[in-house]
């Protein structure tokens, strides 16, 4: 991993690097909803959708009320509010503005109100959203070197509904702000001005994990290589992919990446993970809500 020496992630355990290299390789997901029909459309509200391995991203932009219901939900799922001009009602729990709702299995509706964008993450065991994925034909077939899904251990007394607030200060270096739950971690980065400066980029990989990377605004260019194997005929070409909001990326294991904002106005990038990451996780502090959800016990 090639991080600068003053961002933390320099710091994180390097253990995964040794990691044997797999002779297989599944491709990257790039999803542009820009080129896509929504598929839900209302008035005033369209949502689109793509999917990882695991996970499912509901993206919807709102301008008026919409309602997202669930009946025998199968585990907890996400629901962001992404701008502050959104308000969301669960139960009898109603918060504002820039807004992380952790919702618990089972039955629920998840109002929401105002003008803006809302992004839902669900796993895949939510069958009936991972169908209206516009890349759902890409995971007929298992992608390589990626786990079985399993959620982490229940939340400190139980669940429920559960809200965290978007707008905290995020970490130092790097400016992470990251909550987890039981099926999700999310890092929901500030927006940036400006192009990323090309002397810092920040190449590296994930062994057996997935990176789901949204793009909320602006445009960026995912930089992804392939190892080289012993087989010539599993190797992939590098790939330097544009996008522009609103997408989703799916940056498959064990590929080195990188992602460079090119808008010279906002650029605004989040990333999931699915279920949540062990190394960040092991880092003191790093995320914010970890006194609700417990880490799995080591082996």
């Amino acid at each position: 991993m090639a991080f600068d020496k003053s961002d933390l992630r320099s710091t994180l355990p390097a253990g995964a690097a040794t990691a044997p290299t797999p002779e297989r390789f599944s491709g990257s997901e790039h999803v542009q909803f820009r080129d896509l029909a929504p598929a839900e459309k209302a008035d005033g509200v369209s949502t689109w959708y793509a999917r990882g391995q695991n996970f499912v991203v509901g993206y919807t932009e709102l301008d008026g009320t919409v309602s997202f219901s669930r009946t025998d939900q199968p585990d907890e799922y996400v629901v962001l509010l992404a701008d502050d001009e959104l308000g969301a009602t669960v139960g009898d729990v109603s918060v504002s503005g820039k807004t992380m709702i952790v919702v618990p299995p089972g039955d629920s509706m998840v109002t929401v109100t105002g003008q803006g964008r809302v992004v839902r993450l669900l796993t895949t065991r939510a069958s009936d959203i991972a169908d209206l994925a516009a890349n759902a034909a890409s995971y007929t077939e298992r992608h390589e070197n990626i786990p079985e899904f399993a959620p982490w251990p229940e939340p400190v007394g139980g669940y429920r509904i559960r809200t965290y607030d978007l707008n905290v200060e995020p970490l130092k270096n790097p400016p992470f702000r990251l909550y987890r739950c039981t099926t999700f971690m999310v890092n929901f980065i500030d927006p940036k001005q400006g192009p990323r400066d090309p002397s810092k980029m920040s190449p590296h990989k994930h062994d057996d994990f997935e990176q789901c990377s949204i793009v909320l605004a602006g445009e960026y260019i995912h930089h992804i290589r392939w190892p080289w194997t012993t087989n010539k005929a599993n190797w992939r070409e590098d790939e330097h992919q544009r996008v522009v909001a609103p997408s989703v990326t799916v940056i498959p294991p064990p590929s080195l990446h990188t992602s460079e904002a090119i808008s010279a106005g906002t650029n605004h990038l989040i990333d999931v993970f699915c279920p949540p990451r062990a190394d960040f996780s092991a880092m003191e502090g790093w995320v914010f809500n970890a006194a609700d959800y417990p880490a799995p016990q080591a082996d």
